[in-house]
């Protein structure tokens, strides 16, 4: 559909506005698609772009036929799809300026659940899920900033792969919130997603948000230890609970085990999305366009636009400082778990009780989902099984920047356990594919004990080099930590000691790109350097390790298991 005040132009469908039924999924179907390369991994497969994403020659509406513009070049990430073979079959509904988890925030008409039409499809990519869920695309892009690239998959039983941010660039979508949208990738297999994602993926630098990101190779472990909340709500709904409770069922028995955590940084974080001043990223998002047409612009996405407008510079740094803190408090949850496992929804809500509550509902639908960008983390939608009315239910994969590739591998497994058919096709689920990192970038592993940890001042020496959290552990039974005098910012000495003298201590293992490794290396001070440390499973890694003639005069604090815990024992 194109909206009547959008110009005409060549190749596309022009369809009745507003538009009806199923329709409602697009803005623009193309008469013929777009085709890409001859030759590709893509080669052959056909898919949709949410209309906040720019094909060339196509107008981008993002949900509003006064800010339509039509672009002359394709977005980076659908240039990227059409050289890897894969053809632009047309744009796709949206909650207006991707604001909003529904699918009913649109002039063009509400997007039907794939499933029951008289249910919401979720948004705010809701087209792109309907018409992978439908089978009218192979896979269908979408944009993810509180959870619009997960909630829609959720509600139509299909995949949405929510990459580590900055993993695929941005360049040429309108902005929801920038420093934290996500191109997203809605499939009917996380095979399908992940090959999608090889190909979109890519640094570019023309977008001032990509990142230079290692993905962790390594598959979870066999025996994996996954977190859920401790109390887990849905808002009355029995059927997403009784879901929820087989989809952890399912994941015991493909060797997790569930460990029960304090949702509340989680929550916390969530709600700052709309709740404090990083509304005003919304705002300022579309400020130029917003400030002059503020009454074309559809309720409830006026107000909350219009909200981002009160705020100052000074609420919006405290707004971030204090977002910093929930992530530091969030990160004592990862202590001994491999992800995150949550629903990707609470409940199904009918698109009349929607418009009826259209904020409350909204929200609700989020209650899994806001946290996950602003806490850089990365995650994956996967169906879990449909409930008793016989509309889907599906949980969310989430795990620390750079897992994205983690979160498949376990994804697929899960999702080919459940029996399920690909989204609303009745069609059975193929083969698993094989998830393979092309051409992966040579990486070293480096522990670190110290002032390098997650959260601690010298950290920023690992990130600004593409480095990513492979794991946390411990050292073998062999070292003895000690608080080095006078340095700064304060820094332990690790040593290795005869046994049974030694102790495990709390280590940080990190995956560096080997290019970078020499220039981190020339940063470490004596007498502090790398050697070989052996961890807890005996396995063999690069690691701080301390002169043992600069132990004069040094604390032993090996008795308190690592310097996390020493640091808040001063604090303390």
């Amino acid at each position: 559909m194109v909206h009547e005040a959008a110009a005409p132009f060549r190749g596309v469908a022009r369809m009745q506005d507003p538009p009806a039924g199923a329709a409602n999924a697009w803005i623009a179907r193309l008469d013929t698609p777009l085709a890409g390369a001859a030759q590709g991994p893509l080669a052959g497969l056909r898919f949709a772009a949410k209309d906040n994403i720019d094909v060339a020659g196509v107008p981008t509406t993002a949900g509003c036929a006064d800010f339509s513009r039509t672009p002359v070049a394709h977005a980076h990430v659908v240039q990227r799809l059409l050289d890897a073979g894969a053809s632009v079959a047309g744009k796709t509904n949206l909650d207006q300026f991707a604001c909003g988890l529904n699918g009913t925030r649109s002039p063009y008409g509400a997007v039907p659940n794939s499933f029951d039409a008289r249910y919401v499809a979720g948004g705010s990519s809701s087209g792109s899920a309907f018409v992978v869920a439908t089978g009218e695309v192979d896979f269908a892009l979408g944009t993810d900033t509180a959870g619009s690239g997960r909630v829609p998959a959720g509600l139509n039983n299909i995949v949405g792969l929510k990459p580590s941010r900055g993993l695929i660039s941005a360049r040429g979508v309108v902005p929801a919130a920038q420093s934290v949208d996500c191109v997203s990738i809605f499939a009917p297999t996380v095979g399908m997603a992940w090959r999608v994602m090889k190909a979109a993926m890519g640094f570019d630098a023309a977008d001032p948000y990509s990142r230079r990101l290692v993905l962790a190779a390594q598959p979870l472990p066999a025996r994996f230890r996954f977190g859920l909340p401790r109390s887990p709500r849905f808002f009355g709904d029995a059927l997403s609970l009784a879901a929820f409770e087989q989809a952890v069922a399912q994941m015991v028995a493909l060797g997790g085990t569930p460990m029960p955590i304090d949702y509340t940084p989680l929550a916390e974080a969530a709600a700052m999305l709309y709740d404090s001043a990083l509304v005003a990223e919304r705002y300022a998002a579309v400020r130029s366009f917003f400030d002059g047409h503020q009454n074309r612009v559809i309720e409830p996405v006026r107000s909350i636009l219009a909200d981002g407008r009160r705020y100052s510079a000074a609420d919006y740094v405290e707004a971030r400082t204090r977002l910093q803190a929930l992530a530091r408090r969030a990160e004592a949850l990862w202590e001994g778990l491999d992800l995150l496992v949550v629903p990707t929804f609470p409940s199904h809500y009918t698109i009349d009780a929607m418009r009826a509550a259209p904020v409350v509902l909204n929200r609700n639908l989020g209650e899994y989902t806001n946290f996950v960008n602003l806490l850089d983390y990365a995650a994956l939608a996967v169906p879990s099984g449909l409930r008793e009315d016989g509309l889907p239910f599906g949980i969310t994969l989430i795990g620390p920047c750079g897992s994205d590739l983690q979160l498949a591998g376990l994804g697929q497994r899960f999702h080919h356990a459940t029996g399920l058919t690909q989204g609303a096709t009745g069609r059975p689920l193929p083969a698993p594919e094989p998830l393979p990192l092309e051409a992966a970038t040579p990486t070293v592993q480096i522990a670190v004990v110290g002032a390098h940890l997650s959260g601690m001042p010298l950290n920023g020496q690992l990130t600004e080099r593409g480095a990513i959290l492979a794991a946390q552990t411990a050292t073998a039974p062999h070292y003895r930590l000690y608080a080095l005098p006078g340095t700064v910012p304060p820094k332990p000495g690790l040593v290795r000691v005869a046994p049974p003298d030694g102790a495990a201590i709390a280590v940080e293992v990190w995956q560096m790109p080997l290019a970078h490794y020499g220039s981190f290396v020339a940063l470490i001070p004596a007498p502090l350097g790398i050697g070989t440390l052996e961890l807890a499973d005996g396995s063999r890694v690069q690691g701080f390790l301390c002169e043992p003639l600069a132990l004069e005069g040094a604390e032993d604090i090996t008795r308190l298991g690592g310097w996390r815990r020493y640091i808040e024992s001063r604090e303390a």
